[in-house]
């Protein structure tokens, strides 16, 4: 892809970002602000987990997305006796006698982990060298995994029965943690219209996986002013016990705060955020915009806010 300039760059992003839009919002109803997130932790180069009740359309919303990128896409089902070759593939004796490695699932573009939580963490460590380092290794061999490489994974919160909580070092992996909710009472007259008739939606292709390279390379060029890593970096510090920043907040309702990773995904989110609404620069607005997604997964409660009652999204309100 060749622009005369990074501001002709990004305004070819902002179009074809809205294209992106427009193209899923054919299948899949309402869910803005989840596309929106979605597509951010993408062209930042991140992973995302999406929590919600059974049947709000997470994996359509998937494989939606897939289609509209033109990227190669695979599903794995996470259940209690999966294994870690399950996932990465395993060696196997060819005619020749000689082995020869099969590749497993994980060699996509876009994964989706269906209800990651539902599988012992010996599996689930085998998507943390693919989420971090974007290879994996089997028998001292090292296979690199297709660009771009995204995890979307998907967890149940009603079942906890047969659930295996994620390793605090596995959901520090997630950029973004997506609430999902039920649709409004409109939305879902829309998605019963939808859904009851044999129409059947084919959608364009409007990145394609060199594109989305691009504009990520893109979007860790933008500029951002010294003010706004520190409002990004001070937030962060602001959850934890025993920093200079602390807050009462974090000291009266947290055990644990966000680690530099949140710090990271903080900027690098900011900058997306302000790349799809046609800004050449983030400012603190764009940091708030995405920070509850960022450090939901990433702070924990202590016993007195769970007494409370206290969510950590308000929690989060009151950091911000």
């Amino acid at each position: 892809m060749e622009f005369k300039s990074d501001t002709e760059a990004i305004q070819a992003f902002v179009a074809k970002y809205n294209e992106l839009n427009k193209e899923i919002a054919k299948v899949i109803v309402g869910q803005e602000d989840t596309i929106k997130n979605v597509l951010i932790s993408i062209f930042s180069n991140g992973h995302c987990l999406l929590v919600g009740v059974p049947g709000l359309a997470k994996t359509l919303l998937v494989s939606t997305i897939s289609d509209a990128l033109g990227l190669s896409f695979n599903r794995i089902q996470f259940t209690p006796d999966l294994m870690p070759s399950d996932i990465i593939g395993s060696e196997v004796l060819d005619e020749s006698r000689n082995f020869k490695f099969i590749k497993g699932p994980i060699f996509a573009n876009i994964i989706l982990a269906d209800e990651i939580n539902r599988t012992p963490p010996k599996t689930q460590a085998a998507l943390l060298e693919a989420m971090q380092e974007r290879q994996v290794t089997t028998s001292g061999k090292r296979y690199d995994l297709d660009k771009p490489f995204f995890v979307l994974a998907t967890q149940n919160p009603i079942e906890q029965e047969g659930t295996y909580p994620l390793p605090e070092a596995q959901l520090d992996r997630f950029m973004f943690n997506i609430w999902l909710d039920y649709p409004s009472f409109k939305e879902e007259m829309q998605v019963v219209k939808q859904t009851t008739t044999t129409q059947n939606v084919k959608l364009k292709h409007i990145l394609s996986a060199e594109e989305i390279t691009y504009f990520q390379n893109l979007i860790r060029k933008i500029p951002v002013a010294d003010n706004v890593i520190e409002y990004a970096v001070r937030l962060v510090n602001k959850t934890r016990l025993n920093s200079e920043f602390s807050s009462d907040v974090a000291k009266k309702y947290l055990s644990w705060g966000a680690g530099p990773r949140a710090s990271q995904y903080l900027i690098i989110g900011a900058k997306c955020h302000a790349a799809i609404n046609g800004k050449f620069s983030p400012d603190i607005e764009d940091v708030k915009a995405i920070a509850t997604p960022i450090l939901r997964h990433r702070i924990v409660k202590n016993y007195k806010a769970e007494a409370e009652g206290i969510a950590i999204e308000e929690i989060i309100k009151q950091l911000l």
